[in-house]
C-alpha cells in the first residue's frame, strides 16, 4: 500500500470517530432532555409520559453502548456522566412515586457514580414533592418524603472511603443536608399548624354542644 492510501485510510478513522462523537453528544443531549422532562411529569403525576420518555432514552444508552464498542473513549466523558445521572434520578424519582422503594443500578444499566449522584439530586426532587403535598394539606405525605430525603442523605454518608471517591458527591450531599434542614423546618411549622387547627375544631365543636346543653 502506498502513502496515500495510508493518509486516506487516517482520514475516513477520523472522520468516522468525529461523526460518531457528535452523534454522542446529540444523543446524550436529548437523553439528558428527556429525563428531565420526566422528571417534570412525574411530579405532575403523568406518570405513563414519564415512561414513555425514559424508555427513549434508554434506547439512546443502549445506542451509545454499541458506538462504546467501536469508540471506547467517546463514553467515558462528562456529556455522558451528565447524561446518565439525570437519567438515574428521574428513574428513581419515578420509582418511589409508583412502587414506593428505589430501583437498583444495575437494572438501570449505569455506572455506580452516575447512580449515586442521581441518586443524590433525588433529595431535591423530594423536596418539591414535600413542598407540593404541604400546599394541598397532606401533611403526612411531607414527612414521608422527608423521611425518604434523610434516607438517602444517611445511606450517602455512610459510604465511608468511596464517599471520598465519587467525584462531586461532597458538594451534593452539602447541598442535600440544607435541602432536608429547610424542609425539616417547613414540614415542622406545617404540622403544628395542623394540629392547632384540629385542636381549635375539637374545641368549638365542645363548646357548641355546651352551649346546646345549655340552652335546653
Amino acid at each position: 500500500m502506498t502513502l496515500k492510501s495510508f493518509i486516506s485510510k487516517i482520514q475516513k478513522e477520523l472522520k468516522n470517530k468525529e461523526e460518531a462523537k457528535q452523534k454522542v453528544q446529540r444523543d446524550m443531549r436529548k437523553a439528558t432532555r428527556l429525563s428531565k422532562q420526566a422528571i417534570l411529569f412525574t411530579h405532575q403525576k403523568r406518570f405513563k409520559d414519564a415512561r414513555k420518555l425514559l424508555k427513549e432514552a434508554d434506547k439512546l444508552f443502549r445506542e451509545l453502548r454499541e458506538v462504546g464498542e467501536l469508540h471506547p473513549n467517546l463514553v467515558y466523558t462528562g456529556i455522558v456522566d451528565g447524561a446518565m445521572q439525570e437519567y438515574a434520578e428521574a428513574q428513581t424519582l419515578l420509582n418511589l412515586r409508583l412502587k414506593n422503594r428505589f430501583i437498583a443500578p444495575e437494572k438501570l444499566n449505569v455506572p455506580a457514580v452516575a447512580y449515586v449522584l442521581g441518586l443524590a439530586d433525588v433529595i431535591g426532587e423530594l423536596r418539591r414533592q414535600a413542598l407540593d403535598s404541604l400546599r394541598v394539606g397532606n401533611v403526612n405525605g411531607a414527612e414521608h418524603c422527608l423521611q425518604v430525603m434523610e434516607q438517602i442523605y444517611v445511606e450517602l454518608m455512610s459510604m465511608n472511603e468511596a464517599y471520598m471517591l465519587v467525584p462531586g458527591l461532597r458538594r451534593k450531599c452539602d447541598v442535600a443536608r440544607r435541602i432536608i434542614e429547610a424542609t425539616r423546618g417547613d414540614v415542622t411549622i406545617e404540622a403544628r399548624r395542623d394540629s392547632l387547627e384540629r385542636s381549635i375544631k375539637k374545641l368549638e365543636k365542645i363548646l357548641g354542644r355546651k352551649r346546646k346543653v345549655g340552652k335546653s
